[in-house]
């Protein structure tokens, strides 16, 4: 979208320890800043997954590029995950060792009503996982660019680190078909948790980032912020690492978004374990200093990601909200 926006859609998850926790809702901003919310169809799930492990974590939702032949105009993408369905004394543990290396793909033409869910393979018989699902449009390829993060079993894993959360990526124009899954991110320590925005010429990518490979780092368990001209570049600059670190225990999740005044940024970071997410506010991304925003946020809202809206689009989501719509796909 072009121009200042009118509004957000926050697209989430609660708990795994809540019925339908592991579900997809969606909460509509009460007004053009995204800092309060109404959440939509009375707080329960708008979309139920009935595919792959039969729940979702950490939804993303993006308007399409308007590729020929495209059909959607949005996508949600989601982790293919249940924990509530695991043996809790190992769930963690497994689904990072042999979970799903699928992803689940939602689509609409109104952010109403959507698709049934799919799922579709995109990790390598290698990894473990495949957590976190984003996608950027890159204007140079004029393909969407996918990433997620995958625990990768190979003899190049440090028998001393063991196994630790690489950022791979791979390219669709159809969310259907994906080419073979490369490496996008790998220090030597676990990188999760990826987002990108766009702006002034260049992609800036927030990450949770461990730092080390045992999270000693002072600045470990943050939001580390990069920029690179080129989406797809395996070597970003770095701006900042350890953000958020005066204001929680630790973050992950990060969704930056522009706000409703010009050079007005948002950025929010899911305290888990804690408050969940928390908002900060800046006038720019290329600063490292971030100030703590006051927000009144969907209760329990875990990782997800928060679209800007058109007016047009705001005013489809209101109506929603006011005719309290039934879920879609949810299971019998």
């Amino acid at each position: 979208m072009t121009g200042e926006p009118a509004g957000y859609l926050f697209a989430y998850f609660t708990s795994a320890a809540e019925a339908d926790g592991e579900q997809v809702r969606f909460a509509l901003s009460t007004g053009p800043s995204p800092l309060n919310w109404m959440v939509l169809n009375g707080g329960s799930p708008i979309l139920y997954s009935s595919v792959g492990e039969q729940g979702v974590r950490d939804p993303f939702v993006l308007r399409a590029a308007g590729l020929p032949g495209e059909r959607a105009r949005y996508y949600l993408l989601a982790t293919d995950l249940c924990i509530a369905r695991r043996d809790p004394a190992t769930a963690w543990e497994d689904s990072v060792r042999a979970g799903s290396r699928s992803i689940v793909i939602w689509e609409s033409n109104d952010l109403v009503s959507w698709t049934d869910p799919r799922l579709v393979e995109v990790a390598p018989p290698t990894a473990g996982n495949a957590w976190a699902p984003e996608a950027t449009f890159d204007k140079a390829t004029g393909t969407y660019l996918v990433y997620w993060a995958s625990t990768l079993h190979s003899p190049s894993n440090d028998p001393a680190r063991g196994p630790y959360h690489r950022t791979l990526c791979a390219n669709t124009s159809d969310f259907r078909t994906f080419t073979p899954a490369r490496i996008w991110i790998d220090r030597g320590w676990s990188v999760i948790d990826s987002t990108v925005v766009e702006a002034d010429g260049y992609f800036y990518r927030f990450s949770k980032d461990e730092l080390s490979a045992d999270s000693s780092s002072p600045d470990a368990k943050f939001i580390t912020a990069e920029r690179s001209q080129k989406l797809d570049s395996t070597h970003y600059s770095l701006i900042a690492t350890g953000i958020g670190k005066e204001e929680i225990v630790h973050g992950e999740g990060p969704i930056v978004v522009p706000g409703p005044e010009p050079e007005s940024w948002f950025l929010f970071v899911d305290e888990f374990g804690h408050r969940r997410y928390t908002a900060f506010t800046s006038d720019s991304l290329t600063s490292s200093l971030w100030t703590p925003a006051s927000a009144i946020m969907p209760p329990g809202a875990s990782h997800g990601s928060i679209l800007p809206l058109t007016a047009g689009e705001y005013a489809q989501l209101q109506h929603l909200a006011d005719r309290n719509s039934a879920p879609t796909g949810r299971p019998a």
